[in-house]
């Protein structure tokens, strides 16, 4: 709108703010031991399996719940892009009395943060975001998971289709080849480069249980620069099949990738759902961030008078202990090339691996990023500086140093809860364009 020529008193300005400001919609003040109100903020609707995550989880935590939550319908809003819609869908919940609001993307941080300010009575709970730490506000929360443990898991058990495709003579064959798996990502952030650098470590962990060596197998990465485009998924996975892929996984929200996979007959592990209705032929594996027990965390703490606890520095990490972390492997199609003379001989065989793998890295006994396990340009990783606190600038050393008892390792998602694993490791090929 065009400023007018005449000017505005002091007085109406003055007016003028006081409808236009904080004043204007004021946060409900929340009483412990009464129902919590909560609003969810989505980037897409339930046809993103990403916010679908989201939805079901907040629905099954509303169940567990009881009479501790109100959650209804209209303080479900989809659809709400990263810009100055996330504030506006903000200030909407807080109208209809929310007094914790969840957004689930990462392009809603600052407006979720800017709304944080102006209602310091409301909480908001930011998924996958940065900014908490450094925003230092009482009511302003960032959160993720340990994923990367889970599509570590789901990369291991990739490995393990791959090495039982070899079974000749009730083992596997010394003479397994070269293979190249592949990788539909959205983006090239630290969060997608975490989890498809994990899951090609899990990939590459099977080979080598097994005295086979990892290097073997190397990976193809293309991104479709968007959370969610079908068309761009199915394209990416399709030119990864033509490039000789041989099995791939994703970090994107439409069955693009893996309705291609079972066109072509290539085994998927997919990200948040389970397609072995979809894909019958092809589904091998999932790993889903379960946010069920993060928003009964939240609603507890509040309901019982209690600040937000298990946080550090404003941030909240889930993990395969507190449920955070869920897969399914789909152990028909693991096994599916076998003969069928061998089949319960390695199926016993992989899902006691399987299950070893699983115990050690819920008991601290193994590390997904393990130094030993992957190189860059060559060399081990011995320090580095990365960016937790998302000023795109390196503040923290994550590599712990090892001793004669426990390995090395980058120590992801300790520092803050979102991931900021970002190393381009060897091994995994780049697409110097889409």
């Amino acid at each position: 709108m065009k400023k007018s020529k005449l000017l505005l008193s002091l007085s109406s300005v003055a007016l003028l703010a006081g409808l236009t400001g904080c004043g204007a919609v004021k946060g409900a003040e929340y009483k412990p031991g009464t129902a919590v109100k909560v609003g969810l903020i989505c980037l897409h609707d339930a046809a993103s399996t990403y916010d679908k995550n989201f939805i079901d989880a907040l629905t099954e935590a509303a169940k567990n719940l009881g009479t501790k939550v109100e959650f209804t319908t209209d303080c479900l809003l989809t659809g709400v892009n990263e810009d100055e819609h996330c504030y506006d869908a903000a200030k909407d919940l807080v109208k209809k009395g929310c007094n914790v609001i969840f957004a689930d993307s990462f392009g809603h941080q600052d407006y979720m943060l800017q709304a944080a300010k102006e209602w310091p009575t409301v909480q908001f709970c930011h998924a996958t975001g940065t900014n908490a730490k450094t925003a230092k506000l009482a009511n302003y929360h960032n959160a993720f998971a340990s994923i990367y443990e889970g599509r570590y898991l789901a990369g291991y058990a990739a490995g393990l289709r791959l090495l039982a495709d070899q079974y000749k003579t009730g083992s596997v064959s010394a003479e397994i080849p070269n293979m190249k798996v592949g990788y539909v990502g959205a983006y090239p952030y630290a969060e997608v480069k975490s989890g498809y650098t994990a899951w090609f470590l899990g990939v590459r962990a099977a080979f080598a249980d097994v005295m086979v060596d990892p290097a073997k197998v190397t990976m193809d990465v293309r991104f479709t620069n968007s959370w969610y485009d079908p068309a761009a998924e199915q394209a990416a996975a399709k030119a990864l099949i033509d490039g000789g892929c041989v099995l791939i996984s994703q970090h994107a929200d439409s069955m693009g990738a893996p309705g291609e996979c079972e066109k072509n007959n290539i085994p998927n592990v997919t990200y948040n759902i389970e397609t072995k209705t979809e894909c019958p032929n092809t589904y091998l594996a999932y790993s889903r961030i379960n946010w069920a027990p993060y928003y009964e965390n939240v609603v507890k703490s509040l309901f019982d008078g209690k600040a937000i606890d298990g946080e550090k520095n404003n941030n909240w990490t889930g993990s395969l202990a507190t449920n955070s972390v869920q897969f399914n492997v789909n152990w028909n199609n693991v096994v599916k090339n076998v003969p069928a003379a061998m089949k319960d001989t390695a199926l016993n065989s992989l899902q006691l691996a399987f299950e070893a793998k699983k115990l050690a890295l819920e008991n601290d006994l193994a590390k997904v990023f393990d130094t030993s396990k992957f190189t860059v340009g060559g060399k081990e990783v011995t320090t580095y500086l990365a960016d937790t606190d998302g000023d795109f600038k390196g503040d923290t050393e994550v590599i712990v140093k090892g001793t004669d008892l426990a390995p090395s390792f980058f120590n992801e998602s300790y520092y803050c809860s979102a991931p900021y694993f970002d190393l381009d490791i060897d091994g995994i090929n780049l697409p110097k364009s889409n």
